[in-house]
């Protein structure tokens, strides 16, 4: 277990996984202790001063010191003292947070409505990065023009600009999409070119002696080669695209959002909310990887297995299907949100896709 880059067992995998995040729980479990505070159990008592009373004015001082002189007579007095936990909360207490957040918060709605808006961000970030970099990456001239703009993006403060998605977008669900697609697009732009770099030559060779023409050698070529390797980028970015979907969700939180039920919870104090619901993207994250992997395997199975996979065929219809339905959600969601039959259609959609994925 301890060579260099050696392979561990099944079973050592499963039990080094379990072992870890009884580690990391017991870690947290002593953070949760550390920080934690004990204050008298009486009526009014507050350490931290009102944001007014804070400045070293001489209007202020006599408040001050009058809130500060009552409070200190409080815990002098006090019998009876209880802990709590201001910074980081117990991991029972987070557990126990999940039905309030399911029954009052809409949790499951919530984080419907955050996985749609990411998905979204992740559809036109796909939508516009892949002609795009496979256009500069291919021919000289774009490259020349934009190659060095395009690797420059890569340094945008992004969370500074969400003030110009703002004027350009306004405040709702485009504003969001937006941010998180071109939050996507300044890291994806750049690496579907280096993938273009990456097409090894004896490919190339094979179709030029087949006597391929060039949109021949895109489409069978560059386009499954950049595909099969732009899946596993995609995958590392899916942290990022979280990070700056909560962030957008700050805006208009009247929209709802996990974004915006963290920030309700942090002006409300319940630290052990947000560290619940900040578990859920965690959950939501690994998920999300999980299905990125499933796809790369099915959808380019000469990466893994050096023979034809029964049934793979119907799983990639299903798949093709499921990618057009959300396709057509995406333009639907932007362009036509208004429109009332999308319900109907997705579920007729959902449902054959998954008849043949389920046959494959």
């Amino acid at each position: 277990m301890f060579e260099l880059r050696g392979k561990l067992s099944q079973t050592q995998s499963i039990v080094l996984g379990i072992a870890g995040v009884v580690l990391i729980v017991l870690l947290w479990w002593a953070l949760a202790e550390l920080f934690s505070r004990q204050i008298p159990v009486v009526d009014s008592f507050n350490t931290e001063l009102p944001s007014a009373l804070t400045s070293d004015s001489l209007t202020n001082a006599g408040f001050r010191d009058s809130i500060l002189r009552a409070d200190s007579l409080k815990l002098a007095n006090a019998t009876e003292f209880k802990k709590i936990y201001p910074m980081v909360p117990l991991p029972l207490d987070v557990v126990n947070s999940y039905p309030a957040l399911v029954q009052k918060d809409a949790l499951f709605a919530n984080a419907l409505r955050s996985i749609w808006l990411n998905l979204q961000g992740y559809f036109w970030a796909i939508f516009l990065c892949l002609p795009f970099g496979l256009l500069i990456g291919l021919v000289p001239l774009f490259r020349g023009l934009f190659s060095k703009p395009v690797d420059a993006l890569r340094y945008l403060p992004l969370t500074a600009l969400i003030g110009v998605f703002i004027i350009w977008f306004g405040i709702y669900d485009e504003m969001k999409v937006a941010f998180l697609a071109f939050g996507i697009i300044v890291f994806l732009l750049p690496t579907v070119i280096q993938r273009v770099d990456e097409v090894e030559d004896v490919y190339l060779a094979t179709v030029f002696t087949l006597g391929a023409s060039k949109w021949q050698t895109v489409k069978t070529v560059y386009l499954p080669a950049v595909l099969s390797r732009l899946v596993e980028d995609i995958r590392v970015l899916t942290a990022v695209s979280w990070t700056y979907i909560i962030v957008a969700e700050y805006i208009n939180k009247d929209g709802g959002g996990l974004g915006a039920l963290i920030y309700i919870k942090r002006r409300l104090q319940q630290v052990p909310d947000m560290f619940a619901i900040i578990l859920v993207i965690v959950l939501i994250g690994f998920f999300q990887d999980m299905i990125f992997v499933y796809l790369s395997r099915r959808l380019f199975p000469h990466r893994f297995y050096k023979t034809t996979i029964n049934g793979n065929l119907e799983v990639r219809y299903g798949i093709f299907v499921l990618f057009g339905l959300f396709a057509f959600a995406a333009f639907m969601a932007m362009f036509m949100p208004s429109f009332e039959g999308m319900g109907i259609i997705a579920l007729i959609g959902m449902l054959a896709s998954m008849v043949f994925i389920a046959y494959g």
